[in-house]
């Protein structure tokens, strides 16, 4: 798992071909057992919405795919939507996609798992984990109606607040702040149960580029020749296709821009214009069986602004 852009996307996430069971987050008598893990099936699901400053709320369908991954001591979270799976690829805003282990449900962060949870869950208990890239030391501050809810502060200020829904048997809530209390990431689940059937899909990704070019009105035209190197997966191979988002916005005027990727043959892979007044908002696009170097030529006149990510992957898909 890679340190996430936060860019997201309002989008609506199809949920036909999904038979659904037990979608209530609160149900059956007594409270859940905290002291261990829940034990997940193949086909439960969890739908959440994410937020970030830029972007209003989106929604993801997070499905067990597998019960078995890594020698049988991890499941395999996949996600209802292959534009959403490409869109996690290159944004990387889910933290939770891909492998979450038996014994924790810890989440795999650039190879390791990383115990956001810590079972048994009691307050007052405290440990440390990775998360966006960043060194978290956390604690259970409250216990009641079968949720346990955690506190968590790094080094530089930052802080995330989360929970464990008990009755659902995973992440209930997520909040992080940067250290000028900015907010980064709100996750709230909002639904779950068993029995999801369909395809689901997970990417595994690699970062390979991200930029964002920024000219004001008044100054000089520019042209601006940009170069990265696409190679394999660091450990599963060559990557099946290179994977874009693309944002700009061009003021009045004399606006204008352009984007031009050409790979190591000189073949366009990507072109794009943009006169007065253009915009282009999360454009996601995809580049099959990329390799080798590519280069990029950005021009740029006036009020203009251009954004341009791009992730390698690797796609895995199954039908439930």
């Amino acid at each position: 798992m890679r340190t996430p852009v936060m860019v997201l996307l309002l989008l609506s996430v199809s949920l036909a071909g999904c038979l659904e069971s037990g979608s209530s987050l609160n149900n059956g008598p007594g409270d859940p057992d905290l002291s261990e893990p829940a034990e997940w099936q193949v086909g439960q699901w969890w739908l959440y919405t994410f937020s970030t400053p830029e972007w209003e709320d989106d929604s993801a369908r997070l499905v067990v795919a597998e019960d078995d991954a890594e020698d049988g001591t991890a499941y395999m979270l996949a996600i209802s939507s292959e534009r959403e799976a490409k869109r996690h690829a290159v944004l990387n805003h889910n933290p939770f996609l891909g492998r979450i282990t038996h014994d924790n449900l810890s989440a795999y962060e650039n190879g390791n798992p990383q115990a956001v949870l810590n079972f048994p869950l009691e307050y007052g208990k405290s440990w440390s984990f990775t998360l966006f890239g960043i060194g978290w030391n956390t604690e259970v501050i409250g216990i009641n109606n079968g949720k346990a809810s955690m506190s968590a502060t790094s080094a530089d200020g930052q802080t995330l607040s989360y929970s464990y829904d008990g009755w659902a048997g995973f992440i209930g809530s997520l909040t992080w702040y940067d250290s000028a209390e900015e907010l980064q990431l709100r996750m709230m689940l909002t639904g779950s149960g068993e029995g999801h059937t369909g395809n689901v899909w997970f990417i595994r990704a690699g970062d390979i580029f991200s930029e964002e070019w920024n000219h004001e009105s008044g100054a000089p035209e520019v042209e601006i020749t940009d170069s990265f190197f696409v190679g394999d997966h660091p450990s599963q191979g060559p990557y099946d296709q290179m994977i874009y988002w693309l944002d700009a916005e061009m003021g009045g005027g004399t606006s204008s821009g352009s984007l031009t990727l050409r790979d190591h043959n000189s073949a366009s892979a990507l072109t794009r214009q943009w006169g007065s007044g253009a915009k282009e908002s999360g454009n996601l696009g995809t580049i099959p069986y990329p390799s080798g170097d590519y280069t990029l030529t950005i021009t740029q006149t006036g009020d203009s602004y251009i954004r341009l990510v791009v992730a390698g992957g690797l796609t895995n898909s199954w039908e439930l």
